[in-house]
């Protein structure tokens, strides 16, 4: 079974920008967001702190987030990198699968990747990541670089919003309603 020492915390900066994001979302009425825990069983608690030194992973986790933005079911993962190439481990194929059949089930899945380095965030939908996970499984690049990303969905700042994804969603939903048409 996996375990869990000092990992736990990566991406904690991100996560709680996506948090205040869900909050301010939910406060205006456009979204309801959730943070699902990764649930994982103490093996060892420092007992002067009280925090968990030490843990396993009960199960799989499938998605960070998951919820509905104006009535549309949607779940995503947030991701970070330091560098320009990203690393095609730090996605499960527990996590893709869910996401496709998520999608499937007319949700809308994707992940948020946020570049530190660069103070940037992308929004991926499941699709674009399945690109990079499959040309990976046929024995291509286990990575993607960030040039090799779609400069529009790069989200832009706004004022009072951190992760500003809901654009991105109005954006892919205005996409399938458009391809459905055709």
């Amino acid at each position: 079974m996996p375990t869990w020492k000092s990992r736990g915390l990566r991406g904690s900066a991100f996560e709680e920008m996506v948090n205040r994001t869900n909050e301010k979302y939910e406060e205006s009425g456009l979204a309801l967001i959730q943070k699902i825990p990764t649930p994982i069983t103490p093996i060892d608690i420092d007992q002067k702190s009280r925090h968990i030194t030490l843990a396993y992973f009960d199960k799989k986790s499938t998605v960070d987030y998951i919820g509905a933005v104006q009535g549309v079911p949607v779940c995503f993962d947030a991701k970070e990198s330091a560098t320009d190439t990203f690393s095609l481990q730090n996605i499960h194929d527990h996590q893709a699968d869910f996401m496709l059949k998520f999608k499937q089930q007319k949700g809308i899945a994707f992940f948020l990747i946020y570049y530190t380095h660069k103070d940037l965030i992308y929004y991926m939908p499941i699709e674009e990541m399945m690109v990079f996970l499959t040309r990976a499984r046929e024995g291509g690049r286990k990575s993607f670089r960030f040039e090799e990303l779609n400069p529009s969905h790069f989200l832009e700042k706004k004022s009072g919003v951190l992760v500003p994804y809901l654009d991105m969603i109005a954006k892919e939903l205005e996409e399938e309603e458009n391809s459905e048409k055709s």
